[in-house]
């Protein structure tokens, strides 16, 4: 059985905040449930890894929790959050602290055909 969940955020959009949670809730729960998680942010996506804006998104109309609030939640549960290269390219390098590293396309095709993996894709 895999021990590692790696959840690659590529295709969600940031403009629709419904969007957000469920890959953050999935990521809390195995990482409190002990297994590996990553977090993985690029494309689109990947302007939640810039400072100060997964807090200016509220998750859901009448709900004070911000998407940031899911991200910093994943991470105190113990998932490891990275973003891809181009990312950087996109919308910079100001990240936020929960970024742990920096990952190209190789590693995440590389981890994703591992079978010790299993990829969950937003």
């Amino acid at each position: 059985m895999p021990d590692k969940l790696m959840i690659v955020m590529v295709n969600t959009d940031p403009s629709n905040p419904s969007e957000m949670g469920a890959p953050f809730f999935q990521a809390t729960v195995a990482a409190a449930m002990d297994f590996e998680v990553e977090v993985v942010m690029t494309g689109r996506a990947g302007q939640l890894a810039k400072k100060g804006f997964a807090e200016s998104i509220l998750a859901h109309e009448g709900n004070a929790k911000t998407i940031y609030d899911f991200i910093k939640e994943a991470h105190d549960a113990g998932a490891v959050f990275k973003v891809c290269t181009p990312t950087l390219e996109l919308w910079g390098d100001d990240l936020i602290d929960e970024i742990q590293e920096t990952v190209g396309a190789a590693y995440i095709i590389s981890e994703a055909m591992s079978g010790n993996v299993v990829t969950f894709t937003y």
